[in-house]
């Protein structure tokens, strides 16, 4: 398969690249940063520069065209300010969806975070809060796209760079905790392979049970 992934040089998205390409997909990532094109290179991965912030849909759509799906896996970083939550998590989300509508691409992954529906707290820090706000419009948006997309939300825990385990709660709604980006991009895979999956939101922490058991049991 021929996956195109938007924040290809984060720090999931390089865990991604490696796994697909460790099976004989086709990862595509979406830098900003020409001087990152070596490092996706080196995971086994096609870089591909375009600004997720500047671009016009019709140039974006010219990138996604062919591939097999999408993962939405930017974001504005830490020390980005408020502005900059609202131009990569929620639009660019939002045009890779439009993009992906109009190449004829079905499959959108989206990397969300955990509890977003629920809004920031009243005392959040305001880029804090603006994150919170930004993914849960970018859900939003993806989310009104049924007929459009065939969308799957995932919103792991609090992330680490710890060995993945294998094993993780993957359900709608889990209680709060870690989980090993290893992990989160090893479920991605999983997703990819996994149609029963279509149409849902799902939160991600470490757990007890295998990674292929976990996914299996969506939509069961």
């Amino acid at each position: 398969m021929r996956i195109v992934i938007a924040g290809g040089h984060g720090k999931i998205a390089l865990r991604l690249e490696r796994l697909l390409a460790a099976r004989g997909d086709s990862p595509v990532g979406l830098i900003r940063n020409p001087d990152h094109a070596d490092d996706l290179r080196a995971a086994g991965a096609e870089p591909v520069v375009v600004d997720l912030e500047t671009t016009t849909v019709t140039q974006l759509t010219e990138k996604v065209m062919g591939a097999d799906a999408v993962v939405f896996a930017a974001g504005a970083g830490p020390g980005s300010g408020a502005a900059r939550k609202g131009t990569v998590d929620h639009a660019a989300a939002v045009l890779l969806a439009d993009a992906a509508s109009l190449a004829g691409v079905r499959r959108y992954l989206m990397v969300s975070a955990i509890g977003v529906d629920e809004g920031p707290p009243p005392d959040a820090d305001p880029v804090w809060a603006a994150y919170v706000n930004a993914k849960k419009a970018a859900d939003d948006d993806l989310r009104s796209r049924g007929e459009q997309l065939d969308w799957t939300i995932l919103r792991p825990g609090r992330l680490t760079d710890e060995p993945g385990t294998g094993r993780v709660r993957l359900a709608p709604k889990v209680e709060r905790g870690p989980v090993p980006r290893d992990d989160v991009a090893a479920v991605l895979v999983a997703l990819l392979d996994a149609p029963a999956t279509v149409g849902h939101v799902l939160d991600l922490v470490s757990g007890d049970t295998p990674i292929s058991d976990a996914v299996a049991a969506v939509g069961g």
